[in-house]
């Protein structure tokens, strides 16, 4: 089992539509191609926003990361949120997922972010224990959101 992270092109667009509904739903959250296909877009023609990852394991898409910029001077400058994290079902519990986060680390860090932050849901254990053995810790802050 062959496992590899490259930088998402356009060519990906059909299958990075295709494991984005599987994270959302798995994420309860309105999926409606139409509206996130432009988004999608976006991000991949201007790498000033963030970068967006294939995961593929013997050549197949496996999974995908999206990492956004942002700046925090309590982070030392530029830092990164990975506003999507997604293995494939069938490929997780196989280390594909430890592999898959390092390399957006690493795409985080070679963008030149000081931290990665992220999301997880509050009852997603799996989840947790894959980034706290990564070295992620909770914050003492709730994140809080208001829309535009």
């Amino acid at each position: 089992m062959a496992f590899g992270a490259r930088g998402a092109g356009g060519e990906d667009l059909p299958a990075l539509l295709e494991m984005m509904e599987d994270f959302n739903a798995g994420e309860s959250i309105a999926f409606d191609r139409a509206l996130f296909r432009p988004r999608l877009e976006r991000l991949l023609a201007d790498p000033g926003l963030g970068r967006v990852l294939v995961f593929e394991v013997d050549g197949d898409p496996s999974g995908y990361a999206i990492v956004t910029w942002g700046y925090d001077l309590e982070y030392g400058g530029r830092d990164a949120f990975l506003t999507e994290f997604y293995v494939r079902p069938d490929h997780r519990r196989r280390g594909i997922g430890r592999q898959a986060l390092a390399a957006a680390e690493e795409a985080a860090r070679s963008g030149g972010a000081h931290a990665l932050h992220l999301l997880v849901r509050h009852e997603n254990a799996e989840a947790q224990r894959l980034y706290g053995r990564a070295g992620y810790r909770t914050e003492p802050r709730a994140v809080m959101t208001k829309d535009f």
